[in-house]
């Protein structure tokens, strides 16, 4: 911008004292024509100065800022995204609790065959009740884990017996909905139920 404001200086400046000599420096006679021409150059710069100079110089100073490049915007910072939660441990304490809820979701799909009765609704309180035994397994695991105990620690065995547990609950439950097929009575579902309830696996009043 500098540079337009000097250059616009100059030719103002130039211009302006060009034309101021051309109208005025006329010499009238020969005796006083060098007094004239001196005169004339000295007045038409002064002039050229004012007259031009100056607008000149406002004018280089538009034109530079006109012509000077924009600075460029610094890009967005990206926004910075909360860390991904941690996966689930994959270990054999999971495993085992990972085997619990299958014998878990098993149950449930197999109540939910069973037709509509008083039976099926005794059978949905004894799945519901087996459902919460899920809670203890998975508080063992934890513990088992915290503790890094091995196979013959006294957590993974109780661990190990809990899946047996549910595991032969799971296939009592199967032979007990497939005698509800036959849509017995109450009374005669009752021993059949009252049996299948006592084997509720009880983790956390073991």
């Amino acid at each position: 911008m500098g540079r337009s404001a000097l250059w616009g200086l100059l030719i103002g400046t130039v211009l302006m004292t060009a034309l101021f000599m051309f109208g005025i420096a006329l010499p009238t006679s020969d005796v006083d024509s060098g007094v004239n021409v001196a005169a004339s150059l000295i007045a038409s710069g002064m002039m050229g100065v004012v007259m031009g100079g100056v607008p000149g110089t406002l004018i280089g100073l538009v034109v530079g800022a006109v012509r000077r490049p924009r600075q460029a915007l610094p890009p967005p910072r990206p926004r910075q995204l909360p860390p991904p939660p941690p996966p689930p441990p994959n270990d054999r304490w999971s495993a085992m609790v990972a085997r619990c809820e299958l014998s878990v979701s098993r149950v449930r799909a197999a109540v939910n065959t069973i037709p509509p009765s008083p039976a099926r609704q005794w059978f949905e309180r004894i799945a519901a009740q087996f459902d919460a035994e899920l809670a203890a397994v998975r508080r063992m695991a934890h513990l088992g884990r915290a503790l890094d105990g091995g196979q013959d620690h006294p957590v993974a065995r109780r661990l190990a017996a809990a899946v047996r547990d549910f595991t032969a609950f799971e296939d009592e439950v199967g032979r007990v909905a497939l005698r509800m097929f036959d849509q017995p009575s109450l009374e005669e579902a009752r021993v059949h139920l009252e049996v299948l309830e006592q084997q509720l696996p009880h983790l956390g009043n073991g």
